[in-house]
This record gives structure tokens, sequence and C-alpha cells, in this order.
């Protein structure tokens, strides 16, 4: 087990009342407790206040990973492990998620400190990981109450988060101890052969657009640019914000996918997610949120990074954002079918997949 150098427990900040960020367990979710404070005492005694008690709450938004806010006295940690189930080879990276937490803070506030890794699976069942709890508000279908005050508040938003992406892929992550995260030759090809397996391990009947959509984006496939730190999932549900404030992402979450590579990658996710009148989107819920158009935070985000790129290369990377969270959600469903999750939103996610891979079609014609 590694870990860096102790961190102080953050400030208390308002929650949003109508989407509680912590609940109970869900039922089949539970860990081992005890082994786990046990662990935690003896891994971080030395460098954090851990009061006496014990409690733990679930945040229960995410869909893959199992994420808990865990108090030991007054000082709140989160505790994050992959699902339960079959786990595809390269998914639920605990230790690469903690090798991004404990060195990119330097360059990217936003990114919470990694506390602790252990590899140790009989403590919880698999490998986990402890970073900082950080306090605040994540936006998911409509403005929050307390932000219901300012003016365009959905627009701050989306420009907040494609400003945080653009931040990301601006840090040298050479001088950050970040150049073995990854390889960044030949990285599209290699996202391209991975995603197709993936895909073949989870393809059902009926969803044969989703290998048609790979195999035309391997016949188009831009060359890259720069390399930079990708995140490989970011959202605007994966950034967190002070409660009153959306006009700046203060940390981004989920980092179990991240690595060096293309970093049009990670726009193409966004755009993908982005509410864009009838066309299909992996989070229809953010259309009542005021955001800026695609337009809009496409060129935000080459402003800010002082680069160009063609209409064409967009709509590249946003096609391959659609095709490869069609196959995200493909596995999250087949969980589901497997009974590998008690969570019933698994149910749904198989709705979405043929429609954003029949997108990818639209987009690279």
């Amino acid at each position: 087990m590694t870990s860096p150098s102790p961190t102080s427990p953050p400030s208390a900040a308002p929650v949003d009342p109508d989407r509680p960020e912590v609940a109970p367990v869900r039922a089949g979710e539970e860990l081992d407790w005890s082994a786990l404070e046990a662990h935690l005492r003896a891994e971080l005694s030395d460098r954090l206040e851990l009061g006496p008690g014990f409690s733990v709450e679930q945040f229960p938004h995410g869909s893959a990973n199992l994420t808990y806010r865990v108090a030991l006295g007054d000082m709140k940690l989160v505790v994050r492990r992959p699902p339960f189930g079959h786990i595809a080879a390269g998914a639920h990276d605990m230790l690469r998620e903690y090798t991004v937490l404990s060195r990119l803070g330097t360059a990217y506030p936003r990114a919470p400190l990694g506390l602790l890794h252990c590899a140790d699976e009989s403590v919880v069942g698999a490998q986990f990981l402890v970073s900082e709890y950080r306090p605040g508000i994540v936006v998911w279908d409509q403005v929050p109450a307390s932000m219901a005050h300012v003016p365009d508040a959905g627009r701050h938003l989306g420009m907040a988060t494609i400003e945080a992406l653009a931040d990301l892929h601006a840090v040298d992550y050479e001088a950050c101890g970040l150049a073995d995260l990854g390889r960044p030759e030949a990285y599209l090809e290699r996202q391209l052969r991975g995603w197709a397996r993936r895909w073949a391990d989870v393809a059902t009947e009926g969803a044969e657009s989703v290998t048609r959509a790979g195999e035309r984006l391997a016949a188009t496939m831009p060359t890259t640019r720069v390399a930079g730190v990708l995140h490989n999932d970011f959202k605007v549900d994966n950034c967190q914000f002070r409660p009153d404030d959306p006009t700046t992402v203060v940390s981004v979450f989920d980092w179990d996918m991240a690595t060096l590579g293309d970093p049009l990658c990670d726009l193409g996710t966004l755009l993908n997610y982005w509410p864009q009148g009838d066309q299909p989107n992996a989070v229809p819920g953010l259309a009542a949120l005021g955001l800026p158009s695609r337009d809009e935070v496409v060129e935000r985000y080459l402003s800010r990074r002082g680069i160009e790129a063609t209409a064409q290369e967009i709509d590249w990377y946003e096609a391959f954002g659609c095709w490869k969270t069609a196959v995200i959600l493909q596995q999250l469903f087949v969980r589901h079918v497997r009974g590998e999750t008690t969570d019933p939103r698994m149910a749904e996610r198989g709705a979405s997949v043929v429609p954003l891979a029949e997108r990818t079609f639209d987009l690279v014609p």
C-alpha cells in the first residue's frame, strides 16, 4: 500500500436537498466494514486525524464503481472499489486512479488527492483506493436550487465544464510525474481495437450497428496531433461545483480510466453527452439545464487550448464518443442481465445502445 502526504479535512458546505449527495448503502453492496475500518486506521492514523466512531454512506448516482463516504470521527474519506461480478480487462483500475490522484493535483487542483491504494483483496473483496472527500454539488438534470439565483446558470455550468476539460489537456504530464500513465503512440488504433473486443464480449442480437460503427470509425480515423492526459469519461456529472457558484468546476471525479493519448477523445466523449436538439445522447436529462450549444463549447475548448480542428475532425471524435459510450452502456446492461448488480438503473442502460451507435453514421457518413 502506498500513500502521499496527509491532507487536512475540508470545510463543510451545503448540499442540494433535492438530490442528496449520499444515501444508505444499497442492499447487496455492503462490504466488510470492520475490516475496512481496521485497515484505514492502521494505514492512515499517523497522517490524518481519525476520530472515534465509524459510519458509511454510499454515493448513489454513479453507474459502475462502488463509491462510499466513510466517516471516522469528523474525518470524511472517499472509498472506491470495482463493481461486483465480471470485470473487463483494464476496466475499473483502482491503482491507475490512485496514481493519477496522488500526482495530478499539483498541476490540476480539480483532482482530489489520492491518499491510499490497497492491493490486498481480502479487506473488502477487491483492490480499492481512498481519496480526500470534498464537499460540494454535482449537477444532473436540473439547475440546483442553490444556484437558481444566478442568471444563465446552465450556460455558466456548461462553459465551466468545457474550460475544466481544456485545462486538463494543458497539463504537462511529465512535470507532474505521469509520463508512465500510458502510451500515447498509436493511441487511437489501440482504442478502436480495444473497444471492439469489449463489444464482442457483450454483444447481443439486434445490435449489429455497433459492430459496423466501429468499422466505420477505423476506416476514417484521423491523425493525433499532440498527446495529453485523458480523463476518458469527462462529463457534467463527473464535475463538482460550489453549491452557489456555477462558474467554476472545483473537482473532477472518476479517474479510473485516465491515460495518455489524444485529448480530442475527451472532447468527443463530452459532446456525446451534450444535448443537441432531437439527437440521441447518453444523458437526455441535460437538455433541461440550459447549457450552451455544442458549437459554442467546441469553440471555447479550441480557443482556450489555442488549437485548431476542422468540423469533420470534431465530428469523428464525437462519433467515437458515441460508439464507446454505447459499448459501456451495453456492459452495464449485461451486468444487470447476469445478476451482478442490484442497481435498478442498469436495466435501462441497453435502450440507448443502438441509437448511439447509429448516431455514429450521422457524424461520419
